[in-house]
């Protein structure tokens, strides 16, 4: 082998094997990437939602938690609907501002307007603040807990209104996360 041919060799050795590596590097960058998630101690993913949260029993939020909220988040948000209610998409829940650093809600979270760590709670369409729990009149129904991670905090007033806070929110959207529970009555 001559002189060039080696270094053209050692080359394109050198460009394969750095290729190679960084190849590799952008495969572990993109399994270090975690998605948001929302989970509940309640119930999992599809399951049954227990009475005790619906109208039914004494109609108290679920506990919920959160990982994998993108590191620019300002603030999160917080739906809970039914849309196989009659009447067309029935909201249980509407709650925003959540500080970026909260990691979930316990059980039986307080139907307050407003908190001193600026979480604010939207009118539902029972027509008051907070969680209000599935109460289906017939048949089973989806409920949709869905998360939202924003690069803002909200300029909304408690009392909001789900479309309100989708308007709100649009364009501001880092990253989103559900859970959904079925639930019927007895």
């Amino acid at each position: 082998m001559n002189k060039t041919s080696l270094i053209v060799s050692i080359s394109l050795a050198f460009l394969a094997t750095g290729f190679s590596q960084q190849k590799s590097a952008v495969k572990t960058a993109k399994a270090e990437v975690i998605a948001m998630k929302i989970t509940s101690t309640a119930f999992n993913e599809g399951e049954i939602i227990p009475l005790k949260y619906g109208c039914d029993g004494p109609d108290i939020s679920p506990a919920l938690a959160w990982s994998g909220v993108p590191d620019s988040t300002k603030s999160l948000a917080l739906v809970m609907d039914d849309p196989d209610a009659p009447a067309g998409t029935w909201v249980h829940w509407v709650i925003f501002n959540i500080p970026a650093d909260t990691t979930g809600l316990p059980e039986n979270f307080p139907t307050t307007q407003e908190f001193p760590s600026g979480i604010r709670q939207g009118i539902n369409d029972f027509h008051h603040y907070g969680y209000g729990g599935p109460c289906p009149p017939g048949e089973i129904h989806r409920y949709f807990f869905k998360l939202y991670a924003l690069d803002t905090v909200l300029n909304l007033p408690a009392g909001a209104s789900k479309a309100q806070l989708l308007a709100a929110m649009n364009g501001h959207i880092l990253a989103t996360a559900q859970l959904m529970g079925r639930y019927q009555r007895d």
